[in-house]
């Protein structure tokens, strides 16, 4: 039983081989062409500055939903008060967060054993 590999096995080897790096070297060289194509990240001095009266402030807004009409027909979404199947708000009388907690378990059902 021979175990040495034949010229030709051997010369296929190297040959894909040298194949090999030629293609990394190729995405090598192709890559730094696309990265200088790039444009340049802007300096420091260039860079957004915060404004300065500090960051944005979140606003909290309790809102209560416009009612529906009850006069005993079905209403599309398109007939809605904003259209689109979108029901208007407005701000709620009472901006007091208490007010807005009651008769609200928070978990689904939030009512007991059944």
């Amino acid at each position: 039983m021979e175990l040495s590999v034949s010229h030709t096995v051997a010369l296929l080897m190297w040959v894909a081989g040298i194949v090999v790096v030629a293609v990394l070297l190729g995405a090598f060289f192709w890559g730094r062409r696309a990265q200088e194509r790039e444009t340049r990240t802007p300096s420091p001095a260039e860079q957004p500055k915060r404004p300065y009266d500090g960051p944005a402030r979140e606003e909290r807004e309790y809102r209560d939903p416009d009612e529906v009409p009850h006069d005993g027909d079905r209403l599309t979404p398109h007939e809605l008060n904003d259209g689109y199947g979108k029901s208007g708000t407005h701000p709620s009388p009472s901006q007091d967060p208490d007010d807005h907690r009651k008769d609200h378990g928070g978990s689904f059902g939030s009512g007991g054993l059944g």
